[in-house]
């Protein structure tokens, strides 16, 4: 158990962090100087990430594998935390499921899984960390990671653009329910953006970097710095936000499948 040595530090829980922009998040945030609790659903990508964050960043890192739609591992997963390094101070519900399918087709099932990942999850980890945070009476800063399919129709994404558009909107309620605490709540609404997942479509880079108006996708480090931000001490006026990182796409719109 590592022990923690400043009362005063940081402590972010990043949920969906195996790789890709998690991951990335992760990275900067141990860069700042904040200790990372690293969660995902694989816990092979869990345990590879930590290490890698370990060795690079001397023992900032906590991983805990395990669902992030399940409420009463998101409860379990603050209280690691806490028992762990202390204390809370930033969550960010980073995990997230994207299922394509054609609005007339979609299945129950695939709905639900939908739901329960990107809003279910993302909701009781805010209101685990919240309750934390107010215990702490320290107050801290709540992310969610929502998507520019939140403001822009994308094919064959109806369920995804909808639970992201949802997150943005419990960012900004959350502003009447925990400023008064000390908490800021915001979103960040990636584009394209060059992950793993993505990268396994040999024309994704190509394609979004043609209409993308800045000339290429998102990096995993682009989306993670603009969240840093958003989570540091520098951004403590700013609350109930959501910022677009897509490269200037939203302005335009141009679809992938034109």
């Amino acid at each position: 158990m590592l022990e923690n040595k400043n009362a005063k530090q940081q402590v972010a829980i990043v949920t969906g962090a195996g790789q890709g922009i998690g991951f990335a998040i992760c990275r900067e945030l141990a860069r700042q100087g904040v200790a990372v609790v690293l969660n995902d659903a694989d816990a092979a990508l869990t345990e590879q990430a930590t290490r890698q964050l370990n060795t690079e960043f001397k023992d900032c890192c906590l991983g805990v594998p395990g669902n992030a739609a399940d409420v009463f591992f998101i409860r379990e997963l603050i209280q690691k935390a806490v028992d762990h390094f202390g204390r809370v101070t930033i969550a960010i519900a980073n995990a997230g499921i994207t299922l394509f399918g054609d609005f007339l087709t979609y299945t129950p099932e695939a709905l639900q899984r939908v739901m329960d990942l990107n809003l279910r999850g993302s909701f009781f980890l805010a209101q685990a960390a919240a309750q934390q945070m107010m215990k702490q009476q320290t107050g801290g800063s709540i992310l969610f990671m929502s998507s520019v399919t939140g403001h822009q129709a994308h094919k064959n994404l109806a369920a995804y653009g909808m639970t992201k558009a949802a997150l943005e909107m419990l960012a900004k309620n959350l502003v009447v329910e925990l400023s008064a605490y000390g908490i800021t709540v915001n979103a960040v609404a990636p584009g394209a953006t060059l992950t793993e997942r993505t990268a396994e479509d040999p024309e994704y880079e190509k394609t979004w970097s043609i209409i993308t108006p800045i000339g290429r996708p998102a990096t995993p480090t682009d989306i993670a710095h603009a969240t840093v931000f958003l989570v540091s001490e520098k951004a403590r006026h700013i609350t109930g936000q959501t910022l677009i990182i897509d490269g200037g796409w939203t302005s335009v719109s141009p679809s992938p499948y034109a």
